[in-house]
């Protein structure tokens, strides 16, 4: 008969892993509130521009959701649980400036923009200090914030004069 072996949930050193999930976790709870409220938005855009600004919400609801899933992901592959229940990421998110019902298309995206520079501040901080902590982990928030930077760059463009 052979003994079991017990395997490790994480290769990561226990330090580095809390470290780095301290990084990564506001920027899945702004993601998360960013899908939510960038699908509000999505509903409730009014103008001459309608079709497009919908669809391009769209594509950034389903951006956010994506890097959202990319972070609690390295989160629990460092072996550390992601709280990322609707009570949680509201407490995170605070408020939006994305309108409860309709608004013209350059409120609305004025709005989302807005919501995506809060979360690029954080994934900022998180590339920062995630440099002497965890390369990997970093390179999650380095990818997260060039998706977001296209994605404002894309909103954006739709106000730009």
């Amino acid at each position: 008969m052979s003994k079991a072996q017990t395997v490790s949930t994480t290769a990561s050193d226990p330090t580095v892993a809390a470290a780095a999930a301290q990084f990564l976790s506001p920027l899945v709870l702004g993601l998360e509130a960013l899908t939510v409220n960038g699908k509000q938005a999505h509903w409730h855009v009014r103008g001459a521009n309608f079709v497009g600004v919908h669809e391009l919400l769209d594509t950034i609801v389903a951006h956010a959701g994506d890097f959202a899933d990319t972070a609690a992901e390295r989160i629990v592959a460092l072996g550390l649980p992601i709280d990322a229940r609707l009570s949680a990421v509201a407490e995170k998110a605070g408020a939006t400036a994305v309108p409860a019902g309709f608004a013209q298309s350059d409120d609305v995206i004025r709005a989302v923009i807005s919501d995506i520079d809060a979360i690029l501040a954080d994934t900022q901080a998180a590339i920062d200090g995630l440099d002497e902590i965890d390369l990997t982990s970093q390179d999650v928030a380095i990818e997260i914030k060039r998706g977001l930077d296209k994605d404002r760059w894309f909103l954006v463009s739709h106000i730009a004069a």
